[in-house]
């Protein structure tokens, strides 16, 4: 459907396998099983990371940044992006209806 001048496409969050798979895997040309060995863990939670079924632990965090020579950081912090930005797309407007605190002045 065509978008009129008033309406904007909005894209999806984006998943962090979706920087697994197109920023590392496809460039660098690896494998899942190539990464979940290197990183001892089994190849389908690379492949379902990937696939973007799965988000990324801690653990992974950990094991793909020494891997990649990464933060840990960076793969959680794009995990963290992406459930914020999905939860508040699912409640955005009960989080909007919330009056912020504000202390009176003395």
């Amino acid at each position: 459907m065509p978008l009129d001048d008033h309406t904007e496409a909005v894209l999806p969050p984006m998943h962090p396998g979706e920087v697994l798979r197109e920023e590392f895997m496809v460039p660098l040309g690896l494998s899942a099983g190539k990464i979940a060995r290197a990183c001892g863990v089994p190849r389908t939670r690379i492949e379902r990371i990937a696939a973007e079924e799965i988000g990324i632990s801690t653990d992974t965090a950990l094991r793909l940044g020494r891997f990649f020579k990464t933060s840990p950081d960076l793969w959680i912090n794009l995990q963290k992006q992406f459930e914020i930005e999905s939860l508040f797309r699912e409640i955005g407007a009960d989080i909007e209806r919330i009056t912020p605190f504000e202390q009176e002045a003395a």
